[in-house]
């Protein structure tokens, strides 16, 4: 079953029980320029992103995508915001987050930029060059120390080995309700694939999802984040 019919399929299965729901979801990477020729990111697609903004969309939800660049189409449907870098991707969050019932953050951000980006391209040089690194804004983790009453927060931990034990460890540190994991050194569950394989841990309990394609995954976990019971903060 292709991703079309699969999402198809899920529709008529759910319906619009999102109805009434607004959600906002980040996807694909950012890019961190070093000049203006230049950046650094990373693999992301935003494929898995896209996917539950379009499955979210489909069952009622109004809903916001803030997305990196990406080769995909937008899902119709949903208001897209369009950003560039982690600082670009935070702003957006931070000026939306407050009006709605879910943040599902599937944005692959970069953790570090250069301290200063050159304002003309860099001449290549005799040795080595060293560029400073310093911290970006942990959207995630400010989401969790600023949630509104009622709110479900979901972040996404892609890990190469321990995928679990820090997965759970993230989900206590950032102070959010669930945390979908997944290996980036299994076959069909990193980036740019058309499946992947989750694990959606939360307080309450942990679910290991067979692999499947992205619209289904999409699917499971919107129904599993309003499954859980909000956090009245």
């Amino acid at each position: 079953m292709n991703e079309n019919a699969a999402s198809a399929s899920s529709a008529d299965a759910f319906a619009r029980d999102l109805a009434g729901k607004r959600i906002l979801v980040t996807a694909g990477p950012t890019q961190e320029a070093i000049d203006p020729v230049r950046y650094i990111t990373n693999h992301s697609t935003g494929r898995m992103g896209y996917a539950i903004a379009r499955r979210a969309c489909e069952r009622g939800a109004d809903v916001v995508l803030v997305s990196g660049k990406t080769a995909l189409t937008p899902p119709e449907g949903v208001e897209v915001v369009d950003v560039v870098s982690a600082q670009d991707m935070f702003e957006a969050v931070r000026d939306r987050y407050g009006s709605c019932d879910a943040v599902i953050k599937a944005a692959a951000v970069a953790d570090y930029r250069p301290k200063h980006a050159a304002d003309d391209k860099m001449k290549k040089k005799d040795g080595d060059m060293a560029i400073e690194l310093e911290r970006t804004v942990d959207i995630l983790a400010w989401l969790g120390a600023h949630r509104m009453p009622g709110q479900r927060l979901c972040g996404f931990s892609m890990e190469t080995r321990d995928v679990l034990e820090n997965s759970r460890a993230k989900l206590e540190r950032k102070n959010v309700d669930m945390i979908c994991a997944n290996c980036l050194k299994e076959d069909g569950a990193g980036f740019g694939s058309a499946t992947n394989h989750l694990t959606l841990i939360s307080r309450a309990r942990e679910v290991d999802l067979p692999m499947m394609d992205k619209a289904c995954a999409a699917d499971r976990l919107l129904t599993e984040l309003f499954s859980l019971e909000a956090k009245e903060v």
